[in-house]
């Protein structure tokens, strides 16, 4: 299947996703990492309320098919957490696309819990391992950081810069 959602994603705070859109968001975070899985977790954990969130994805006739969120700590810490793509547009590169575009937007470190078999993915964006592998809700994480100056863009500049 060749999927070629528009440029660029969507992206917007929650105040600005109508209930229909994040239904099917919140759905296929679900669907993916709490039922494909197998993993039982609080996957609604209240970052998706945080004022600095943003919610990032592409869609098509269908609905939802690639998402992540980014959210900004106290610190200036940006996180870019909860990567997915539905099964039927997988090995499109939506998932990078997104990352591309995100981490555009993102100033200051970026950090990700990402899961180990994804760590070499997250590495071809410039993101190091930061500590040890840890087990969160019985699946093996690598903490990973990004600093400015290891950026790496894979599909081009994003930024109208």
């Amino acid at each position: 299947m060749t999927v070629t959602p528009p440029d660029p994603p969507e992206c917007r705070t929650l105040d600005g996703i109508d209930p229909s859109t994040l239904y099917a968001l919140l759905r296929l975070r679900v669907d993916v990492f709490v039922v494909e899985q197998d993993c039982a977790y609080p996957e609604l954990d209240g970052a998706d309320l945080d004022d600095t969130t943003r919610h990032w994805w592409y869609a098509d006739h269908e609905g939802p098919i690639s998402y992540l969120r980014t959210l900004v700590d106290v610190d200036g810490v940006a996180h870019v957490g909860r990567v997915v793509t539905a099964p039927r547009a997988r090995g499109a590169g939506l998932a990078a696309r997104l990352i591309d575009q995100a981490l555009d937007t993102l100033d200051g470190p970026v950090v990700v819990q990402a899961q180990a078999h994804l760590a070499d993915w997250y590495a071809q964006f410039g993101f190091t391992r930061a500590g040890d592998d840890v087990v969160e809700d019985g699946i093996l994480h690598t903490p990973m950081r990004l600093d400015p100056t290891g950026r790496r863009r894979l599909l081009g500049d994003h930024s109208g810069r």
